[in-house]
């Protein structure tokens, strides 16, 4: 990986750290469904905004209808669960779960996309299956039907992403590729499309929302301009740029940014034992990540 890589790596890791911020603060004022519509909803304002500025050709050679596909996947029910988490858990928390996102890569890319899973990478799975225990038995929120909702929704986020990453190669970059923006913009799409009729039923069936509070609102357009359009310029370049398994070592990065702007902001603080789970998570993730050690052959040597 070349240093811009890493760079980039590191800054889409603070604004998805910062993007659990958002939704802990957004989601229980507007509910779930609203806060995603309206994320997605930005994201596709901003997105859209983007590309005119740039004058980027909308030619998305016959990838428009997998793209709208993927925006589900990596959009649309991520971020809904997301949001339903936020309703109950800690940023800490949701910033934390987030970093299983390889271990169900590396779970999906062996079970459905042939990949490789060594001994270690199994290893790494079963650590990882520890350190969730440990986070859902400790910290400073009550064990509960709630807090099982809240870890439940942020692995099927998760699994979601992890899916997502093989799909968009399969999808896009073995098919030629296609420009980052353009994957970003037509996901956005599908995910709104998706989520219209959620956002429609809510407004008619659901309790009245109090929409007069503007930090609120704040928090909403920077998680759709800035953690979702933006953020998302990044990640898809870098799946293109470094392939899926790579780039979602992205997560190993956000938990610390996502504690530290919950703590900054929201005055979160975590105990030893969620602590300690957290570190076996980013454990996992290092294992299931980490590229084993060249070994030459013989031939090589020779």
């Amino acid at each position: 990986m070349r240093p811009s890589d890493y760079g980039r790596l590191l800054a889409l890791a603070a604004i998805w750290g910062a993007s659990f911020l958002f939704m802990r603060i957004a989601a229980p004022a507007f509910g779930s469904v609203n806060t995603t519509f309206l994320r997605v909803f930005f994201a596709l304002v901003g997105l859209a905004a983007m590309l005119l500025l740039l004058r980027t050709p909308m030619q998305f050679q016959g990838k428009l209808k997998s793209i709208m596909v993927l925006g589900i996947i990596n959009s649309g029910v991520p971020f809904l669960m997301y949001a339903v988490a936020a309703l109950w858990l800690p940023a800490g928390y949701s910033a934390i779960l987030n970093a299983t996102t390889p271990l169900m890569g590396a779970l999906i890319g062996f079970s459905f996309f042939h990949e490789a899973l060594t001994l270690r990478k199994w290893a790494g799975v079963m650590l990882g299956l520890v350190g969730i225990g440990l986070i859902t038995t400790t910290g400073e929120v009550d064990l509960s039907g709630q807090l099982a909702i809240g870890v439940l929704a942020c692995l099927i986020a998760t699994a979601c992403y992890g899916c997502a990453g093989f799909l968009t190669r399969r999808w896009v970059t073995e098919r030629g590729g296609l420009d980052a923006k353009l994957v970003a913009f037509g996901s956005q799409i599908g995910a709104v499309l998706f989520l219209l009729p959620f956002f429609g039923y809510t407004l008619a069936t659901g309790p009245a929302v109090d929409w007069a509070q503007p930090g609120v609102w704040a928090s909403v357009l920077a998680v759709g301009f800035l953690c979702t359009a933006f953020a998302y310029l990044l990640y898809f370049r870098l799946i293109a740029d470094i392939g899926p398994l790579r780039s979602l070592t992205v997560t190993f990065l956000i938990p610390p940014f996502g504690i530290l702007w919950g703590y900054l902001v929201l005055g979160e603080t975590l105990t030893g034992g969620f602590v300690f789970g957290g570190a076996v998570v980013c454990l996992a993730v290092w294992l299931v990540t980490s590229p084993a050690k060249a070994v030459k052959s013989a031939k090589a040597q020779a």
